[in-house]
């Protein structure tokens, strides 16, 4: 058999050896911009209805809390793009924000919470703070656009975890960019054009969760309504069974509900009320009972029953010193006036003082 050289032989041994990770390696894009390319070049303050041309509507961000925007200019290289920022009042009303302006077409940033991209604009809630990004230029790619995600991530801290955003829908059927999160009547009236939004409450402190869910064929529509107390959600689901003709069939459009506790479940155009029945059943009340435990301390009864007395008669001391000290200042201010100024009503002697009264 034929020898191979020495160096052949280790050429074709390291050959062999790569084979199986060429094979397992698959082409990734590298984004052609990283983060740290992006800078900001300038930012202006501005009114509300900049965002109309950012497809914003300033009726539903000022429901958020929204009351001034910013308009920053980032630039990496001859790329360009300018960001408007939105502060909101708290992370809730940014989430709100996010998905309201969420479509079905956007899909997530990968590694980044609460950031979408389109073939348009990108959206991202970072804390507080609401972001636009337009891709107004054709020479903005996706890795370029994900930088400037990434670059708005590092530059402003969220400030506030994930467990101070509303609780998300439950995800089993959920269509994606559908589950929007309502604070008023114009952000309902846009996402629930069907829908009469005026029994929803929001005067009275309602909070609304929504999202369509395939069903069959179809897609129903799942309302999660949340109010300050039990008493308030019975009083609005009374008025919309009524209305509403909650849980009588009469059609596709039939609408069912259901209270538990401070929330209501509406499941609308669900078709048939075993659809609707599967959709609120995933909502389940629960309560905890935590008996009032007694205070537990190091010391014993009678140091805290001590303690306890030792206080009360510190704090009548201080009162008879506030007492004590008020009349000798007393005296003292009168002894002034008789000194200094006799002639004024401080300074007259008692008995020189004359009370005429005038009697009809």
């Amino acid at each position: 058999m034929a020898r191979l050289p020495a160096k052949r032989l280790g050429v074709w041994l390291a050959l062999i050896a790569l084979a199986p990770l060429s094979r397992a390696q698959k082409p990734s894009a590298i984004s052609l911009i990283s983060p740290s390319d992006w800078r900001v070049t300038s930012s202006r303050k501005a009114g509300l209805d900049v965002v109309r041309d950012y497809g914003g509507d300033p009726a539903v961000d000022r429901e958020y809390g929204v009351n001034g925007v910013e308009s920053r200019t980032f630039q990496s290289g001859i790329r360009s793009v300018n960001v408007l920022v939105e502060p909101a009042p708290d992370a809730s009303a940014a989430y709100g924000l996010l998905t309201f302006y969420r479509t079905e077409s956007m899909t997530p940033v990968a590694g980044v919470p609460l950031a979408f991209m389109g073939s348009d604009k990108a959206l991202l809630a970072r804390g507080r703070f609401f972001f636009r990004i337009p891709r107004t230029a054709a020479h903005i790619s996706d890795s370029d656009l994900k930088a400037l995600v990434l670059f708005l991530v590092h530059s402003h801290p969220s400030g506030e975890t994930q467990g101070s955003l509303p609780d998300p829908l439950p995800p089993k059927g959920l269509i994606p960019g559908t589950e929007k999160y309502l604070l008023g009547e114009e952000a309902a009236r846009r996402a629930l054009p069907s829908f009469r939004v005026d029994l929803l409450g929001f005067s009275h402190g309602a909070e609304v969760h929504s999202g369509e869910y395939t069903v069959g064929k179809g897609r129903a529509n799942l309302l999660v309504i949340e109010y300050p107390t039990p008493q308030i959600s019975r009083l609005r689901f009374i008025e919309m069974e009524k209305l509403l003709a909650l849980n009588q069939d009469h059609g596709p459009e039939t609408s069912y509900g259901r209270r538990l506790g401070s929330y209501v479940i509406l499941v609308l155009n669900s078709g048939t009320s075993a659809s609707a029945k599967s959709l609120m059943d995933v909502f389940k009340e629960s309560g905890q009972i935590t008996q009032n435990e007694r205070y537990q301390s190091a010391k014993s009864v009678v140091i805290q029953m001590g303690q306890l007395i030792l206080a009360n008669l510190i704090f009548v001391m201080i009162l008879g010193g506030i007492a004590v000290g008020g009349g000798i200042a007393f005296f003292l201010a009168h002894e002034f006036f008789k000194r200094w100024l006799p002639n004024t009503q401080w300074g007259s002697p008692d008995e020189a003082t004359v009370i005429r009264l005038k009697l009809n």
